[in-house]
């Protein structure tokens, strides 16, 4: 067959495969570790197109079942997808049969150089046999494979090395390996594969490594694999009843008659130890091929098959060739009918091994290249020689020196600086080693020490090695980089393999562990020596990142590094592994980790949806055997844990599964091991193991805990370790998805046999979860199903052993992949049926991963976590709540005062008696309307928290706390409205005796005007007179009108604070108290005999200090309330006591608990006094304004004007319209826009530019402590300091009253609600003027009142027209309906007209809010203020949100400004809360006894506080500031000295600390 033929033949049997489009070298890595659907699902291969891609998956999931072909016919479907292949079914057709063989050489032929090397690494794991020389259908071209198999290394144990235990680790091209090559002459009929695979086994067993013609597929005609030369490795286990051979021997099988691959026969003849020859017979052309062959005598064998049939001439032919190359008999091995290939291949082993025990000269694969070339063969590595020199250059860089010393030249970036500086940040959170040093100067100390290193590191010149590193790594060509790295890594190993002591140092750490008594400073030691002796690319990875986190000087050098993270993330793309956590240091270059991941961002269009998954378990327990396995990557894996740390890598998903998975990525983070045995006395041992497993488990999404059965006790601290982890997941929001693989775990039945040992090991499941959860401080927590959703079933997973015997020669386990395809394929189907709609992308990856870890570097990390995603999504949630709120409670307001309204109207003498009845009927409407308002406010909740948006899902926790919010709401608001609704009751009562006097009185007037009328017309009397005599009879009538009486309010308020002391035994000290009024005519002051006795000598001071501190700010806070109820037009009730007295008792409960009860009745009576005298003035106000003689006099004109307009028979029409409007219609429209005006004004401002300062309690914090920053006004500081709820109020009054007066915007509201109502009255009188027929009203004087009775029923529910005001005003009327209704309708006009120009007139804007019954201040202050509880420590206000069990605030200040002082030098102190309760500071007070405790048990004492320590260090910058710029000031304030700051808070500008204060607010 010419070469055309054979190139024909090969095109078409690459076509028949469908891999057209690969050929020649196209097919590579990347596309094969696309998750795509055929990765999830095992379907049935219905053709031949479909056979390469399931080889190839089975090979990379190390599935030795791979090579077990199956043929298929054409009566299938045709598919023609490459990608869309999988599992195989039968047919025999010959068309379609494939040689397993063929089917190997055409993957080589398409495959590109690195997935060459991967498919030749996967079949040396399952222990195939790999290409050495591929043939290209061109004999002359074939290829010596040495690039396809330098990734190869083995593992053995020569006879000498057995009693020591020690082994050879070499790469498998490298190694000088006896070579013994396999050929046959012609069609022998003696199968030299089988007689091979015979040879490599022992026993009964068979290593079927050789494709021979009575194995499956086998006997097919191969159509492109003749020429092809296989290799294999037989390797001893330094056991002599096991090895067959007592050192490595390597193994090639030329494919097919050496007559046609002559330059492969001669190659393999010149390289190898000896050449084993299989024949029938030599015929001329044989035997010239033979006779040309030089050195015969040592190097060749003859295995003549003396089969039946066989001539003598063919014998003779033998013999005459045997004889012509001057062969030994002893060269010659026959094969007769009578031995059976067992018994033949025993003496070719035989042979075998005497010749190695003659120690003929080896020569390694690499040495086989210029033999090769001489032989015309081409070699595979020939197009990377730049990349290899570069790598090489690198590498000889080493010379001589050992390791750690090259490092610390060449790569001393992460060297004991960059380690230094990570132990420094890891003091600083935890604050452990201040000693007497005072805490914030300990912090500034390590500041400084961090910032110089910063500054030392940024100076570091970039080394000879890294240089040439970085230089090759930035080409744009993919393919030389490739190339590049992957001789570093050959090198580097190489470089490793014969000069680094690691075998021996790990050797030497195991044995130090196992001794009785351990030598943890010699353990630490070989720990370190061990990490100091490692080497590899991710060391020069790990150094290029410092050099880009530190930014090196000049500016030249980092300009040259600014591309680097687009470099570093087009290889994460490529499938490289990223360091995101440097586990040698502890530490996270962040900014190199997120600009490479920002990178990969922007490179894949903003498309990072990432799936994360994570594998955790004991060191050396198949961690990463498993991941590679289960999708097919590459993740180091070595007998010891070298490099420390996290590594992810990046899989594509393909655009199949893209919807399904809701990920664009699926992201692999493989870990060093936890709990290395050796490594377990370390003093940070479990410590590092614990930040870890919480680290990686918190990015995940996924995590799979690997187990070894065979040992329960590290096991068990594996338990401990991720309970630990993911008990902390569960406080912070995070629900990943746990499944436990035991390796190791063989047999069919194993899972229904282990049912029990399932329950067993739940039992350890739930014991270590109790035990975590106690270090933890969660006592609730007792198994782990409180913790993840565990399914003892689903969630376990058994999986065999990986190999079938001893390795190295053991076979691979094919139940091994079996099962982790199983496990692969439930896993994956799972997250495609629980995934969330809201999945991170690499912003939100990295923005959790930074606040992970910084929670991960302090002890307590549930309390500690602080992330900005959290932080926006309770912000959010919070922000709904209040408008929410805000509608519920509008609402409800408007409903109030409707009904405030009607009870209060107390015109209709006979409806008085039924006041109770109406109030308890308003009382249960609201309770019905509330509960609707509180059901609407639910669903809304729990519509929210179903939304996939806006990360709901981390803020699941405090779901519990908003339900309870709105719980609380409707009860308070209940509370609320039934109180107002007895006041509204009480005051229609108090009401009535005025307007009883005052009906009586009209009456009188009235009955008084018309007989003064029937006296006056017997003559004829001028204005005047008739004004003179009017005057004589209103002063006749009115002469005895009574005033109102006058209440005792000091009684009825004490009345109240008795019952308030009822049952305490304290009736005796509010006997005799004399006038109320007079109590608080002083301060008050906090006595000795407020005290308890047996601590007033101890600590007197200090408690009668705190008790004078809250006395004042309780009495201040109580005054105002007092007051602005005062204000109100309003009589007094006892409600108000009541209200007062619990506001008391709320702040008493912060009191010290070392008080008497005397105390509380002081207290309670001086604030009481001062309610006396305020609700005094307010319930005099209140009768003067509802005199009855004053309210007569208010209608004396109009009398006067009916009495002469009568007198003189006039009908003045328009004037008693007027009159009508007047007493009637404006005081009812003017309520009217009193009552809107509230709710009106909270509306105007939560909608307009400054709504966002209301949208939550943080954003109001912020926006306060920013205004404060920028008034630079101490004062202010110093009232929000230490009276906070008070600066709030006052500033809340205040920004209404600037947005009232802006642009007359309180005019403008006033107006807005007139219009309505104007408009509302106009139509009133339209419908009124008409019966209910809709015909108008006959034009008579009768009809004037049905005409106001219909106006009336018309604006009921608006307005109170009143009766007694109707009666005055249309007394005696003479004019009829039609015209006093035009007339009304003119003098409505007048109205609307007149009360703009007064709304435009009216300035007194605080009046008007004082006055208003639903008060817009207390409506805000409500919305912002929250629970009002300021921590114990520093007094900031807890911003959290909801009906919360856990106060907190965002920033947290220095203790000083809250006026606490250090007892032993009488200064401010300047340590913050959030620096004292990671540290091991104490502090004493009331609670602790005034002994000292540590400030970590703060939550000993303050339960339901959580101070987190700051976020950053810039976060408390703000507080800092202030302190610096008002320490004089504020000691002076306080009455000490100032405080001792450190110098580099000096250095914080206004500038920095705003900048402090948005980062702790989330601000952008």
């Amino acid at each position: 067959m010419d070469t055309e033929e054979e190139t024909s033949g090969l095109l078409k049997f690459i076509c028949k495969l469908g891999l057209e489009t690969f050929h020649p070298n196209k097919l590579s890595l990347r596309c094969l570790l696309e998750i795509n659907e055929n990765s999830i699902n095992e379907e049935a291969v219905i053709s031949v197109e479909q056979i390469p891609r399931c080889f190839l998956r089975k090979l990379f999931r190390i599935n030795a079942e791979c090579k077990s072909l199956k043929q298929f016919s054409n009566d299938h479907e045709e598919n023609n997808d490459f990608f869309g292949l999988d599992l195989y079914t039968s047919d025999d057709s010959a068309e379609n049969n494939i040689n397993p063989l063929d089917l190997i050489v055409a993957l080589f032929l398409c495959a590109d150089s690195f997935l060459q090397q991967e498919m030749a690494l996967k079949m040396s794991m399952c222990q195939f046999p790999v290409p050495l020389v591929l043939p290209h259908c061109n004999n002359s071209q074939s290829t010596l494979m040495l690039w396809a198999l330098r990734d190869i290394v083995k593992e053995w144990r020569p006879q000498e090395l057995s009693e020591s235990r020690g082994f050879i680790e070499d790469n498998i091209v490298q190694a000088n390996i006896p070579l013994y090559s396999f050929v046959r002459l012609n069609n022998c009929s003696l199968s030299k594969s089988q007689i091979l695979n015979h040879v490599l086994s022992r026993g009964q067993q068979n290593n079927n490594m050789f494709i021979h013609r009575d194995m499956e597929g086998g006997a097919h005609e191969r159509k492109i694999a003749n020429g092809l030369v296989e290799v294999c490795w037989y390797l001893p286990c330094g056991k002599e009843d096991l090895d067959i051979f007592q050192e490595p021997v390597a193994f090639a099988n030329l494919r097919g008659d050496i007559c046609e691959s002559l330059a492969q026969f001669a190659f393999l003849f010149q390289v190898s130890t000896a050449t084993f020859v299989f024949l029938d017979k030599v015929e001329t052309e044989e035997q010239k091929i033979l006779t040309s062959l030089q050195d015969v005598k040592s190097k060749l064998f003859l295995v003549v098959n003396d089969k039946e049939g066989n001539t003598k001439e063919d014998m003779t032919y033998v013999k005459t060739t045997v004889k012509e190359i001057d062969l030994p008999i002893s060269n010659v091995k026959i094969k007769n009918s009578r031995v059976n290939v067992a018994e033949f291949s025993n003496k070719l082993s035989a042979t075998i091994n005497t010749s190695l025990s003659e120690k003929k000269p080896q020569i390694s694969i690499e040495n086989m290249l210029d033999k090769a070339v001489q032989l015309g063969l081409s070699v595979d590595e020939s197009t990377s020689d730049d990349q290899k020199k570069a790598a090489e250059k690198i590498v000889k860089g080493i010379g001589v020196r050992s390791i750690p010393d090259y490092k610390n030249l060449q790569l001393s970036l992460q060297g004991d600086n960059w380690k230094r500086f990570s132990q420094l940040e890891m003091e600083e959170c935890r604050l452990k080693k201040a000693g007497d040093l005072g805490l914030e100067k300990y912090k500034s100390q390590l500041q400084a020490e961090i910032q110089k290193i910063k500054v030392e590191l940024s100076k570091h010149k970039l080394s000879k090695a890294m240089e040439s590193f970085i230089e090759a790594l930035s080409t744009r060509d993919k393919e030389k980089r490739d190339f590049f790295l992957k001789w570093m890594n050959l090198k580097l190993n190489a470089h490793l393999r014969s000069v680094s002591p690691i075998s021996s140092l790990r050797h030497k750490l195991i044995e130090h562990s196992k001794e009785t008594e351990v030598d943890v400073k010699a353990i630490t030691e070989l720990d370190q020596a061990l990490q100091d002796s490692s080497l590899g690319i991710e060391h020069y990875m790990r150094e290029m990142g410092l050099i880009y986190e530190v930014c090196l000087q000049p500016q030249d050098t980092a300009d040259r590094m600014s591309h680097l993270p687009g470099f570093a993330a087009e290889m994460l793309i490529d499938g490289y592994p990223l360091e995101i956590l440097d586990g040698d240091a502890s530490n996270i270059p962040e900014r190199w980790v997120t600009d490479v991941l920002m990178e990969l961002h922007k490179k894949v269009g903003e498309k990072s949806r990432l799936l994360v998954l994570t594998v955790l378990g004991v060191q050396s327990t198949g961690k990463s055997t498993l991941l590679n396995t289960m999708f097919g990557v590459k993740f180091p894996v070595s007998s010891g844990r070298c490099t420390r740390g996290a590594y992810m890598v990046f899989l594509r998903v393909g655009e199949d599964m893209q919807c399904k998975l809701n990920c664009d990525f699926i992201v692999l983070i493989d870990t060093e091991g936890l709990k290395a045995p050796q490594l377990a006395q370390l003093e940070d041992s479990y410590e590092h193991d614990n930040q870890l497993a919480t680290f990686v488990i918190g990015l995940s999404d996924v995590t799979i805990i690997n187990l070894a059965m065979e040992n329960s006790t590290e096991m068990k601290d594996v338990l401990q370790i991720t309970a630990h982890a993911f008990l902390r997941m569960k406080e912070i929001g995070k629900k990943p998805v746990c499944h436990f693989v035991h390796q190791n775990v063989a047999g069919v039945s194993a899972h229904a046999k282990m049912r029990t040992e399932r329950r067993h090991f739940l039992d350890q499941l739930n014991e270590m979860t109790q035990i975590a959860a106690e270090m933890e401080k969660q006592p609730s927590i007792k198994a782990f199903t409180d913790v993840l959703d565990y399914d003892m079933d689903k969630n376990n997973w058994n999986i065999p052993g990986l190999w079938h015997g001893t390795p190295p020669m053991a076979p691979v386990n094919t139940g091994y992949s079996v099962a982790v395809t199983d496990f692969k394929r439930n896993l994956l189907e799972t997250m495609k049926r629980e995934r969330s709609d809201e999945v991170a992308q690499i912003p939100e990856f990295l923005s959790w991963m930074k606040s992970l870890w910084k929670a991960v570097k302090y002890e307590n990390f549930i309390f500690s976590f602080r992330n900005t995603l959290v932080a926006h999504a309770y912000d959010n949630l919070c922000k709904e709540i209040s408008q929410w709120e805000w509608e519920f409670r509008k609402e409800i307001l408007s409903w109030q005062t409707d009904s405030e309204l009607e009870i209060s109207n107390p015109d209709n003498a006979s409806e008085l008696h039924y006041g109770n009845q109406l109030v308890d009927s308003k009382k249960s409407q609201v309770s019905d309307k509330i509960k609707d308002q509180q059901t609407i406010m639910q669903k809304r909740l729990q519509e929210y928290y179903k939304r996939k948006d806006r990360h709901v899902h981390l803020i699941e926790k405090y779901k519990c706390d908003f339900v309870n919010q709105i719980t609380s709401l409707a009860k308070e608001i209940q509370h609320s409205v039934n109180n107002k609704l007895d006041c509204a009751l009480e005051l229609r009562k108090s009401s009535k005796e005025a307007k009883d006097i005052q009906r009586k009185h009209r009456e009188i007037i009235e009955k008084q005007v018309m007989k003064l009328l029937s006296d006056c017309k017997q003559g004829s009397l001028s204005d005047e007179e008739l004004q003179s005599e009017f005057e004589k009879m209103w002063a006749e009538v009115t002469i005895n009108v009574s005033g109102l009486k006058e209440q005792d309010i000091s009684a009825r308020i004490l009345e109240q604070l008795r019952k308030s002391f009822f049952n305490r035994n304290v009736n005796e000290a509010l006997q005799n108290i004399g006038d109320l009024k007079e109590i608080a005519t002083g301060p008050f002051k906090a006595k000795n005999e407020h005290m308890k006795k047996k601590k007033i000598w101890m600590w007197g001071k200090e408690i009668k200090r705190e008790l004078q501190s809250s006395a004042e700010s309780c009495i201040e806070s109580c005054t105002r309330f007092v007051r602005d109820i005062a204000r109100t037009d309003t009589d007094y009730n006892d409600y108000f006591t009541k209200e007062l007295l619990e506001k008391v008792d709320e702040s008493l409960k912060k009191v010290s608990k070392h008080i008497k009860p005397k105390f509380e009745i002081d207290l309670k009576l001086h604030i009481c006094s001062i309610a006396s005298r305020e609700f005094l003035q307010m319930h005099r106000a209140f009768l003067a304004d509802r005199d009855p003689k004053m309210q007569l006099k208010k209608y004396k004109t109009h009398y006067l004007s009916d009495f002469i307009d009568l007198y003189k028979k006039t009908d003045p029409c328009q004037r008693k319209a007027t009159d009508f409007v007047r007493l009637c219609i404006k005081p009812a429209v003017e309520m009217y826009i009193i009552r809107s005006l509230g709710i009106d004004i909270v509306d105007e401002i939560l909608n307009t530019s400054h709504s966002a300062e209301f949208s939550s309690q943080s954003f109001f914090q912020y926006s306060i402590q920013k205004e404060l920053l920028q008034k630079e006004d101490f004062e202010s500081f110093v009232k929000y300091n230490t009276k906070y709820e008070i600066y709030v109020k006052d500033w809340i009054f205040q920004h209404i009253l600037q947005k009232m007066s802006t642009d007359k915007a309180l005019c403008k509201l006033k107006k807005k609600t007139l219009k309505v109502i104007a408009k509302k009255i106009t139509e009133a009188v339209e419908h009124a003027s008409k019966g209910e027929d809709g015909v108008l009203l006959p034009d008579d004087r009768k009809s004037i009142t049905q005409l106001i009775k219909n106006m009336r029923k018309y604006l009921i529910k608006d307005i109170s027209i009143s009766e007694e005001a109707e009666k005055t005003a249309l007394f005696q009327i003479q004019t009829t309906c039609h015209q006093f209704k035009k007339s009304l309708t003119e003098s409505l006009s007048e109205l609307k007209e007149q009360l703009q120009e007064e709304f435009s007139n009216s300035e007194d804007i605080t009046d008007t809010l004082n006055k208003l019954p639903t008060k817009p201040q207390d409506e805000l202050f409500r919305r912002v203020f929250g629970c009002g509880q300021q921590c114990p420590f520093c007094k900031v206000p807890c911003e959290a949100g909801g009906k919360h069990r856990k106060h907190h605030a965002a920033v947290h200040r220095p203790q000083g400004l809250a006026g606490f002082k250090n007892r032993d030098n009488e200064k401010l102190v300047e340590v913050l809360c959030t620096t004292d309760v990671w540290s091991e500071s104490t502090f004493r007070n009331a609670l602790t006894n005034w002994e000292w405790r540590p400030y970590k048990d703060y939550t000993t004492y303050y339960p339901d506080w959580h101070i987190p320590p700051d976020s950053s260090i810039q976060t408390s910058d703000y507080w800092k500031h202030v302190l610096v710029q008002y320490n004089e000031r504020f000691a002076q304030e306080y009455s000490v000295k100032p405080a001792d700051v450190p110098d580099a808070w000096r250095k914080i500008t206004k500038k920095q600390a705003l900048k402090g204060l948005k980062d702790a607010f989330n601000i952008k």
